[in-house]
């Protein structure tokens, strides 16, 4: 791998960038015609990732029942690359209706998987001729198995640091607070709607207050993402409470304080409670004198 290869790898902003580029990289040393990643939940096998050379043999995005799919195969073969040399002659492909789709073609897959064991479903290469596979080859598949393994449980543990900078706070039933803290890029907002609206399905929610006076940077596409959220939770019958919003976000996105006219909002957490009816009680106790 390349000094310049190696920057580019660092650079992955999630899986599906990850999965693009492994796949070129298998592309230049295997001839195969298609190369994919497949995803399953033990019933749909859906293409998420895909490279094909001269023949788009292999649909990103498309989708089919396992049981009705190679990759269902490789599965049920294990941990180590299954090779189908003829997809057309082989006892577990020619009764499969698929099969009818390469001819003669060949077939190889070998299973990804989480850390825990569990199944997130395959990388694979296929052609409609005959391809001839090298142990080298085999061992290549294998081994990216294992990296998007390792890329998995990278955006696994990325996510969950994103949904741990804003958490949800609980105050009294029916109403909790997220602080949200730190740089705002989009992914990261994405995230924060996605945890919020799980809380929100599990738990019965009337208001929820969104604290932004911890975000350091924000811009036009955030800003988005934060209207989106507040519009959200609307719909699905939550009082959002905006918190926190900084002069400079209104520099940066104009538009944003505009689009908020109907939403309540505090300068912050105090003002904001309340509004919704708390107050905050002081407790003083005095030290006696000594006799």
């Amino acid at each position: 791998m390349t000094l310049e290869n190696t920057q580019n790898a660092r650079d992955f902003k999630n899986f599906d960038e990850a999965a693009a580029y492994i796949l070129q990289l298998l592309s230049k040393q295997i001839g195969i015609n298609s190369l994919f990643i497949a995803k399953n939940d033990s019933q749909i096998n859906q293409i998420v990732k895909v490279h094909n050379a001269n023949k788009e043999l292999v649909k990103e995005g498309s989708s089919m029942p396992l049981s009705q799919s190679f990759c269902s195969l490789s599965i049920n073969h294990g941990p180590t690359a299954l090779v189908i040399e003829d997809v057309s002659e082989n006892e577990l492909t020619r009764s499969m209706k698929i099969a009818a789709n390469y001819r003669h073609g060949t077939f190889v897959g070998v299973p990804v998987y989480y850390n825990d064991g569990a199944i997130y479903g395959t990388i694979c290469g296929l052609d409609d001729q005959y391809y001839g596979l090298t142990k080298e080859q085999l061992s290549t598949f294998e081994m990216m198995s294992t990296l998007l393994t390792y890329v998995l449980e990278l955006e696994k543990a990325n996510e969950q640091i994103q949904t741990l900078t804003a958490p949800i706070v609980p105050v009294t039933k029916g109403v909790a607070i997220v602080p949200v803290i730190g740089e705002i890029t989009a992914p990261r907002a994405q995230v924060i709607i996605d945890h919020v609206l799980e809380k929100c399905s599990k738990e019965p929610m009337e208001y929820l207050i969104i604290d932004v006076s911890g975000v350091l940077q924000i811009n036009s596409v955030v800003g988005e993402y934060l209207l989106k959220l507040v519009n959200i939770l609307k719909v699905i019958g939550v009082t959002p409470v905006i918190t926190g919003i900084q002069p400079f976000m209104a520099l940066k996105v104009p538009h944003f304080a505009d689009a908020l006219k109907d939403v309540l909002i505090e300068a912050n957490l105090e003002s904001a409670l309340k509004q919704l009816g708390f107050v905050l009680i002081k407790e003083c106790k005095e030290k006696s004198d000594p006799l």
